[in-house]
């Protein structure tokens, strides 16, 4: 779960909108949990559901940064990936 991203992902999430760069699953479900503009949406809800399946082994990290895109997506985080 720890396991550097091939392709890290960029966010304005930072204070005053400054880069944030997610590059692992665990980075990803931090970020969702205690830096989300939003508490709830159904991509938000999958990525976190994809994270946690990363942690059992039942999904890889490429799934969980595709899901935690999808959710930065939702959430109309400013991004670069």
């Amino acid at each position: 779960m720890n396991k550097p991203w091939k392709n890290p992902v960029i966010l304005a999430l930072g204070e005053d909108g400054g880069d944030v760069t997610i590059d692992t699953t665990e980075a990803a479900s931090w970020a969702m949990i205690e830096d989300w503009p939003t508490e709830d949406g159904p991509a938000l809800d999958r990525a976190l559901l994809v994270c946690a399946a990363v942690q059992a082994g039942k999904k890889t990290d490429e799934d969980a940064r595709q899901a935690f895109i999808a959710a930065a997506v939702e959430a109309g985080i400013a991004m670069k990936k």
